[in-house]
């Protein structure tokens, strides 16, 4: 009998926007990941950054990223069009990745940062909503597995790039930006010419799509129930513990991993993310999404109290593996649960509100971590974070979910 992780692999019977969609995450991840480990590093030892502006830099990038999901997100429903913005998302990530190796002020660093979470920001939403478009409800889970599962291996992949470049020339990080231009060229012509529009399936009368164009009547949360709004609130109460994966990595230097093995860490971490994504997305499917995603809450909450106590190096890796854990329960489940919410025609504005939301508590989320980090040490700063996800858990356990089989067919 097929078990779900062997489900999870049969990438060949998805179709070919998903697959495209799942390759284009690979190849920008490699580039991202080349230097997103080293940040930490380059932006204190080379730029002379510190915690608290490491936090506002990670924090003003991904809240800019959020909020241009929600436009776009809604934008792409009422044109009906999603490839345009998921191109023009990935075109302005290749550009600003690579100038960060021409930066000499933490100023710099953070602008660059920012104009790359604005490419994620354009492109997430209608991205996911392309994927619903492009698959059938049962599926949904697989399918946003399958592109969790894309997305994770290239951030496994860039690192090793990263630390066989570091072995042969030591220290030469700026170089390594200027390298990501190169993933990002290949990355461009993918999404340019490998995306197509799906073809529209006719929609039930409870679901009549706006005329091309037009706004709908609505472009609030509230239009997608109560019960939408009531996720979106424990994904956001969440939000306000889910600081920078950045916070990790300068804990990690802090233990005793040293610089050329914090890409390798975070390669390996990558790796363990990419088959629990292939694994759960199937059984997300089959059980639903509130399980795992209260599951993967109270890991990390977990994690991050044990992250506060950590004093050796095989702490470390130990918990990045529980920390992947978490992330593969997760990501395809919550992505799932946003497409029961939504009708047809409002996919585009339910994931723009669902980005919206995990980005909008990030700026205060990360900004309140370096602070607490800076001032009072790792302790307070994971033990606030834990806090958090454990409410966020006990919300969420509350939300009546919509049954999957209302969805109609994409």
């Amino acid at each position: 009998m097929p078990t779900p992780l062997n489900h999870g692999f049969k990438a060949e019977r998805l179709p070919r926007n998903v697959r495209v969609l799942g390759l284009a995450s690979l190849i920008n991840d490699v580039a991202s990941e080349m230097v997103y480990p080293l940040l930490p590093r380059f932006f204190a030892e080379v730029l002379g950054g510190n915690a608290r502006l490491l936090g506002l830099m990670e924090g003003l990038a991904e809240t800019a990223a959020s909020l241009l999901k929600l436009g776009s997100g809604a934008w792409s429903d009422r044109l009906r069009r999603r490839k345009t913005w998921v191109v023009v998302g990935y075109v302005l990530a290749a550009v600003a990745r690579p100038l960060g190796g021409l930066a000499t002020w933490p100023s710099q660093l953070m602008a660059v940062r920012v104009v790359d979470r604005i490419g994620k920001g354009i492109r997430g939403a209608p991205r996911d909503a392309l994927v619903v478009d492009s698959v059938a409800p049962e599926r949904r889970g697989r399918a946003f597995g399958f592109q969790r599962a894309m997305d994770h291996l290239g951030a496994a992949i860039g690192p090793l790039l990263a630390v066989f470049f570091l072995w042969q020339w030591p220290d030469a990080l700026r170089p390594l930006f200027l390298l990501t231009a190169v993933p990002g060229v290949i990355l461009v012509a993918l999404v340019t010419i490998g995306l197509s529009e799906p073809a529209r399936r006719q929609l039930p009368q409870t679901e009549s799509p706006q005329p091309r164009g037009k706004v709908p009547a609505g472009s609030g949360a509230t239009q997608l129930g109560n019960s939408f709004m009531l996720y979106l609130a424990a994904v956001v109460l969440f939000t306000l513990a889910n600081a920078s994966d950045t916070f990790l990595l300068l804990r990690a230097g802090e233990i005793g991993i040293n610089a050329w093995r914090i890409p390798l860490l975070w390669c390996l971490f990558h790796v363990a993310k990419s088959a629990g994504s292939l694994a759960i997305g199937p059984a997300v499917d089959r059980y639903g999404g509130r399980v795992p995603v209260i599951a993967g809450w109270l890991i990390y909450a977990a994690v991050y109290l044990a992250f506060a106590g950590a004093s050796t190096s095989w702490h470390v890796w130990l918990l990045f593996f529980c920390y992947a854990v978490f992330y593969a329960l997760t990501e395809p489940a919550e992505r799932a649960l946003v497409a029961q919410f939504a009708p047809a025609d409002r996919r585009g504005l339910a994931f723009g509100w669902f980005h919206l939301a995990t980005g909008i508590a990030n700026l205060p989320a990360n900004v309140l971590f370096g602070v607490l980090y800076t001032a009072y040490g790792p302790l307070v700063a994971f033990g606030v974070s834990a806090t958090f996800a454990l409410a966020a858990a006990c919300l969420l356990s509350l939300v009546r979910i919509p049954a999957a089989a209302s969805q109609s067919q994409p």
